[in-house]
This record gives C-alpha cells, sequence and structure tokens, in this order.
C-alpha cells in the first residue's frame, strides 16, 4: 500500500507531494519519492486510483495566495510514483480541498482565499479541463477576523454523487449543490444550504457509510455536528452537537481549532482532531438516535494535527503533525474505537493531507 502526503512548502518546510510505502501492520513508513509542487496542501485519488488531484498556490507576504491550480498527476500503478499530466486554473484562489466525483468524470475544488467552489471535467486521460462551474457565496459571518467574507473550506459528493456539499466557514453555511459530472455544473439544490450557529466555522464533512449521516466540524467553536441526511431531497438536519475538548478545557483559552472529521469504516465512530489541544477527539455514534457520545481524548503525540486517515480495513490511523513534522500511527479497535499508539512515528517535513492507496502491491 501507498500513502501520499499533501505539505505546506517553502523554508524550513516540504518541497511537494510526499509519496511512501506502508507497512500495514506497524504504520511505518518509508519514502518513495518527492514530487516537488508548490504548497499542494490536499491531495485526492480518483475512485480507480490512477490519478492523483491536488490544488497548488504560491504564498506571498503581502498579498497572501497567487497562481492557483489544480494539477493532475498519473500514478505508477506498480510503484505508486506520481507523474505530471496537467494543471488548469483553481476558479478562485487558495484552493484548500479538492475532491472527485466518483464517477471520476469531474474535479471539485474549494478556494478558501476568495470564497469560490469550482468543478473541473476530467478526461479518460485524467487530464482536467478548465473549470465547468464556479459559483461565489456571499455573504459573511459573525468573526470580524476570520469570517469578514466567505471562505469555501471543503467540497465533495455525497455517497450517491448526486449531491455536492461545501463547507464555508465565513459564513456558517454547508451549501449543497446538484451536480452534472458530465458537464461539471452545480446548481443550488432546493434547499441551497444547512446553517450552523453564529462563529462555528464549518470547516470539514464526513459521511457515514450508509449516507444517512454527515458529520460536519466546526473549526471555530470546537464542535462536532451531526446531521440526518435525505439523499432524496439533499436535505440537512441537525441530530446532535458535541464539543470536541474535554469539559474542563476552554477551547478559546488554548486557541484550539478543529481539523478534520472522519467517520470509522463501520460506521460506529466519529474522530475530530483539535489543533491547539493537540487531540484526537473519540466519538462513539448511536445511528437509531442520531446521537453522539464522547469516549475520550488521544494525543497525537505532537503539535498541529492538521489532518489524519483511517486505513479501509479500518485497523489503523495516521496522524498528521503540522508543526512537529510527524506522522503517527495508531492501531484502532473496531469495537470501541479506542486509538493506541503502534510506536512508529515518520519523520516528514509539514504533513497537511494524508491519503490511502491500494496501488504498489
Amino acid at each position: 500500500m501507498i500513502v501520499y502526503v499533501g505539505t505546506n512548502t517553502g523554508p524550513g518546510k516540504a518541497e511537494g507531494i510526499g509519496v511512501f510505502r506502508l507497512d500495514e501492520s506497524t504504520g511505518a513508513l518509508s519514502h518513495v519519492q518527492t514530487v516537488p509542487a508548490e504548497n499542494p496542501t490536499w491531495v485526492t485519488l480518483d475512485p480507480q486510483e490512477r490519478f492523483l488531484y491536488t490544488g497548488t498556490r504560491t504564498m506571498q507576504a503581502t498579498s497572501g495566495p497567487v497562481n492557483s491550480s489544480i494539477e493532475a498527476y498519473a500514478i505508477d500503478q506498480g510503484t505508486g510514483t506520481l507523474s505530471f499530466v496537467n494543471r488548469q486554473p483553481s476558479g478562485g484562489n487558495g484552493p484548500a480541498y479538492v475532491s472527485v466525483h466518483p464517477s471520476g468524470r469531474c474535479v471539485f475544488a474549494a478556494n478558501y482565499g476568495s470564497g469560490h467552489v469550482a468543478a473541473l471535467p476530467v478526461g479518460q486521460d485524467g487530464r482536467l479541463g478548465e473549470p465547468g462551474s464556479v459559483i461565489h457565496h456571499e455573504g459573511r459571518g459573525h468573526h470580524a477576523r476570520r469570517q469578514e467574507a466567505s471562505h469555501a473550506h471543503s467540497v465533495a459528493t455525497d455517497p450517491s454523487g448526486q449531491y455536492v456539499l461545501a463547507c464555508d466557514l465565513g459564513v456558517d453555511r454547508v451549501f449543497v449543490y446538484k451536480v452534472d459530472p458530465e458537464t461539471a455544473q452545480l446548481t443550488p439544490n432546493d434547499l441551497p444550504y444547512a446553517q450552523l450557529p453564529s462563529g462555528a466555522g464549518p470547516r470539514h464533512f464526513a459521511f457515514d457509510p450508509t449516507g444517512r449521516f454527515v458529520f460536519v466540524n466546526g473549526e471555530m467553536s470546537s464542535t462536532v455536528t451531526a446531521f440526518a441526511f435525505d439523499p432524496e431531497r439533499g436535505a440537512m438536519q441537525v441530530t446532535d452537537t458535541y464539543s470536541t475538548v474535554p469539559e474542563d478545557v476552554d477551547p478559546r483559552a488554548i486557541n484550539n481549532s478543529t481539523a478534520q472529521v472522519l467517520v470509522h469504516p463501520n460506521g460506529r465512530f466519529v474522530y475530530v482532531s483539535n489543533r491547539g489541544h493537540d487531540t484526537i477527539a473519540v466519538f462513539a455514534f448511536d445511528a437509531e438516535r442520531g446521537r453522539l457520545s464522547p469516549r475520550g481524548h488521544v494525543s497525537t503525540q505532537g503539535k498541529t494535527p492538521r489532518n489524519f486517515n483511517i486505513h479501509p480495513n479500518g485497523k489503523l490511523l495516521l496522524a498528521g503533525n503540522q508543526d512537529t513534522h510527524t506522522i503517527v500511527a495508531f492501531s484502532v479497535d473496531g469495537e470501541s474505537g479506542v486509538l493506541t499508539p503502534t510506536g512508529q512515528v515518520t519523520q516528514t517535513p509539514a504533513p497537511i493531507c494524508i491519503q490511502f492507496s491500494q496501488v504498489g502491491g
């Protein structure tokens, strides 16, 4: 199995996309390749794992992100190594998240800097076309500095591929779109968004395996919210919300913010990473009642766990500590949800995104 790592680049940071071979029994990673790219923070694969897509941008001290692009790479099926295919404009500024439609026919980009969500068509050879649809979210939120305007932070489909969801941290909404993957066209759903509490700052979302529930982490409020999702109408209804830090911790006092949310492949557990508290919060989920139950917090053994991912078999979790430059491996108990360090810690600069792939044997 291969692991791809998106990174922040620049002095004292990474040089591009990291490619590693994974020992699935221990979580140990061995370096295979580094692909030069500018701030390829989010990496994602097409459903057949033939291509990798990432958002890139040049960071300038005075103006922020410029030259924002989505790049396509072909994956060598024997070694997992990457070769550049092409790039297209991201449809906005500062792409923070990239995903692929289940058909593999279009790629979605959330541009945090400008608040644009874009859909780009994909050819049979994996090549990206120019954006077929670009949508800008209007409005602002409660927080004067963080929510002065729209900030699209994630975008992906529901499991059916019929709907596209987009978290916007700047306006406290999860937008819902219908999508035509053949033309890369997005149109607002009849129920166009789900509203979160003022100042929540929705960042990422994750569906359970049934597609009946979706979980959204509030970056700014240090919360996770469970929604019932109606796959017929694309409607979202809140069923529960929980803090991601312990009851005796004030998240503002430690400057905590959540980063990633994922659901275990068995659908029984939800995980959220805390930057500041530097933990992964573990929740059990009761699908009959739509309720979350806290099961504790596990240190990521580093600072700023920007991202983590769970092996498809549900037995291993890799957590990337952005500011201490490590990826830490944990075994996952599928019956209790408990995370236990395996002892494997991989040194790698500024890990931002972790993706598993079955290629390479």
